[in-house]
């Protein structure tokens, strides 16, 4: 029994913005949530703040690679799929244009590798914090998580675009 082509299609535009509303709560929500009432690095308090952002980290990075990863790298092959499905039903078959396809395939793409390349050393540098021995300066610990924050931008718009040409696409087609 095949899978359809439309299901692959309508699983990975779901993945999309699941993505895309994880990457809202945690760069909007979460990540700022643990640098309320930051202390300076001068402060007394901060050594033991810090420590407890390292201590924290692990809730996020080990959803991201347990969760968040396999449905980025699904996403995709579920575009790469339905865009190679389109392209050979041509450009009047039931998906339409294989590009904008394509184009959702290569920002997962763009995600999974900007998420090893950039984000995966900033979660390392956040996780050290627990017992900063020499590895990680623990006075730049909300620096590390701000910067998380900034770089997670990237996947939030990658996966809002995939999605929203997938969906746009399949719309229009039908």
């Amino acid at each position: 029994m095949a899978v359809s082509p439309e299901a692959v299609l309508g699983t990975t535009v779901a993945f999309s913005f699941i993505l895309f509303g994880n990457a809202i709560t945690q760069s909007f929500m979460g990540v700022p949530a643990l640098l309320v009432d930051f202390p300076s690095p001068s402060s007394p308090e901060h050594p033991a703040r810090a420590r407890l952002l390292g201590r924290q980290w692990p809730v996020f990075w080990v959803v991201g690679n347990q969760f968040f990863r396999p449905i980025s790298t699904l996403g995709i092959f579920g575009y790469a799929y339905t865009s190679w499905v389109a392209s050979s039903q041509g450009p009047d078959g039931r998906l339409g244009d294989w590009r904008p396809y394509a184009v959702s395939a290569l920002c997962h793409l763009i995600t999974v590798v900007h998420s090893a390349a950039n984000m995966q050393p900033i979660n390392q540098k956040i996780d050290a914090l627990r017992e900063p021995k020499g590895k990680v300066d623990p006075k730049q610990a909300e620096s590390y998580a701000r910067k998380w924050i900034k770089f997670n931008t990237v996947r939030l718009i990658t996966p809002v675009v995939a999605g929203s040409l997938a969906l746009f696409q399949l719309l229009r087609t039908n």
